[in-house]
């Protein structure tokens, strides 16, 4: 099976003795390197930060119980199970607000300005609420 052509991947393994990391080992496993670790957001001295894609699956987790325990949410369907998450990322990026994307405002009485990722890509100018995002007519191309 041959791989994407813009696919990026980066590994990394942590060994432990005694329950304590003793070394880590870093791995770009598709990609040029320099790319990997711009986009994964890698520190100055080029180690590679995996919080964010850590965070994703961790609000993945939270949100669908599919990802979380086997039983009546498991997915048996790949079809269904792709529309879950395609559902769960248009929920996550219109209608959830983020608390670490809000701005602060300088006049009247709010002191912030409550934002979601497709506002701070400007995307859109507002958050939308559920009924906006399920009604949502998407055009044919």
């Amino acid at each position: 099976m041959i791989p994407y052509f813009n696919l990026k991947y980066a590994s990394i393994c942590k060994r432990r003795e005694k329950g304590r990391v003793v070394k880590i080992v870093e791995e770009v496993v598709f990609g040029k390197p320099e790319e990997v670790l711009r986009l994964l957001k890698a520190d100055t001295v080029g180690r590679i930060n995996t919080s964010y894609v850590e965070r994703l699956n961790l609000s993945i987790r939270n949100s669908l119980a599919r990802f979380i325990r086997r039983g009546m949410n498991c997915s048996k369907d790949l079809e269904i199970h792709s529309k879950a998450i395609d559902f769960f990322q248009a929920w996550y990026n219109f209608v959830k607000p983020h608390k670490s994307l809000r701005v602060e405002l300088k006049e009247g009485d709010r002191k912030w300005m409550q934002r979601t990722p497709a506002m701070a890509e400007e995307l859109t100018d507002r958050i939308w609420s559920l009924s906006e995002l399920l009604c949502f007519r998407i055009p044919v191309q």
